[in-house]
């Protein structure tokens, strides 16, 4: 029996394999982890603390675990939880939702965010998407079945040092909505640029959302991590809008546990019962002891959350200067962990091709601009960085970087 040619062999597992799976690549961010590693780099790639989490919510977790909290929690969440979330949420939003009908517990925010869109989604809807968006969006858009459309968002004037934000055409947003609109994604404060929403701008998509009948799916993982002023609103706090959002959430970045993976979505009962469902067969649970230790975290005092911002305000400060010296262009952050950077002064041909050199040359990972957009050339020129990391970890950074031209004129 003659072998099967590898080529067949190809074409037939391609004939076998989904489609939905051909439109993507894996995680950008995650591979550049993987060569951090395989380099020795500073990894400033991965939006993962590498400081240790809250004593007290560690503690929580030994203790759950030692009281054989061990089994699986009801599928939509540990009732614990569930309460902790809706004190939480009428505490810092003003909204008091119900924990037996609008809370879903879920395998980080991660699974929230597909669990609501596959319990949303029909063939043949389209989602709107602001880029540059968080990598998930696009993936998460075509394996829910929906056509995204992306609006683009454009660096602020001066970096942002005069105050200035990230922003978007308004006519541009609207010709994205239409008849087949069935959501949109807000994630404030945005991932990868920093950009917090303000209410004038909420009230815009508001108005969108009600005249195509479409709902907004908003992404708030980052939301107790803001700079100058900077409020977090939730949409679900815009008139109008209470039965129209669906919010995502979890503990990830707040209590810098990226790796528990406890997340949730809050949606009006209709939506919520359609998102269990689905999360039921995705998953069917999140860890039972860790989502006890989740009920613990929300409970923190406005203490914890003020000394977590002002920690991070100094990162911030401390990576801004870092880069600027080393001859980057910065946009500042108004919100969450990470700086985008521009990097055309360094003369490569895009940023694949600069993050490559950074990480294997110089020893610092980082993540390239065009995963962030539909179009890689959109973002050829841009790198984002995090902060999200101790001060000996910032350091090392620092003293890789001092030396990038010299590194780049004898490349």
């Amino acid at each position: 029996m003659s072998a099967i040619p590898d080529s067949k062999m190809a074409e037939a597992s391609r004939r076998i394999l989904s489609a939905k799976a051909e439109q993507f690549t894996e995680s950008v961010i995650r591979e550049m982890t993987r060569l951090a590693m395989k380099h020795g780099a500073v990894n400033l790639s991965q939006g993962f603390p590498d400081f240790a989490a809250p004593l007290e919510i560690k503690e929580a977790a030994r203790q759950a675990i030692a009281d054989d909290i061990n089994q699986y929690a009801i599928t939509w969440g540990a009732k614990a939880l569930r309460d902790a979330i809706v004190e939480k949420f009428e505490r810092t939003q003003g909204i008091r939702i119900d924990p037996e009908r609008e809370i879903t517990i879920c395998c980080g925010s991660t699974e929230a965010m597909m669990s609501a869109m596959m319990a949303i989604i029909n063939p043949g809807d389209e989602i709107v998407v602001f880029e540059p968006f968080y990598e998930n969006y696009g993936p998460d858009a075509i394996l829910s079945g929906a056509t995204p459309r992306f609006v683009r968002m454009w660096p602020p004037a001066a970096g942002g040092a005069d105050g200035s934000d990230w922003t978007y055409d308004e006519k541009e947003l609207a010709a994205a909505f239409g008849p087949r609109t069935k959501a949109i994604i807000v994630n404030t404060p945005n991932n990868p640029t920093g950009k917090v929403f303000k209410r004038k701008e909420l009230e815009f998509i508001r108005d969108l959302c009600v005249r195509w009948d479409a709902f907004c799916i908003t992404d708030e993982i980052y939301e107790h991590i803001l700079y100058d002023g900077s409020e977090h609103i939730s949409m679900a706090r815009i008139e109008g809008m209470r039965e129209r959002t669906i919010v995502i959430n979890g503990m990830s970045k707040t209590y810098s546990v990226t790796g528990w993976r406890v997340g949730w979505a809050i949606a009006p009962p209709e939506p919520t019962s359609a998102i269990r469902k689905v999360h039921d067969f995705l998953t069917v649970g999140a860890a039972a002891p860790l989502q006890q230790a989740g009920a613990i975290a929300l409970a923190s005092p406005q203490s914890y959350y003020d000394k977590l911002a002002a920690s991070y305000g100094e990162k911030r400060e401390r990576l801004l200067k870092i880069l600027t010296s080393a001859g980057f262009t910065v946009f500042k952050p108004r919100g969450a962990y990470y700086i985008m950077t521009d990097i055309a002064r360094f003369g490569f041909p895009d940023d694949v091709s600069f993050s490559k050199f950074l990480v294997e040359k110089v020893g610092v990972a980082v993540v390239p601009g065009s995963s962030f957009y539909s179009n890689v050339r959109d973002g050829a020129s841009q790198v984002r960085f995090t902060f999200c990391k101790k001060e000996s970890t910032l350091a090392a950074a620092e003293g890789r970087l001092a030396h990038l031209a010299e590194q780049i004129a004898s490349n």
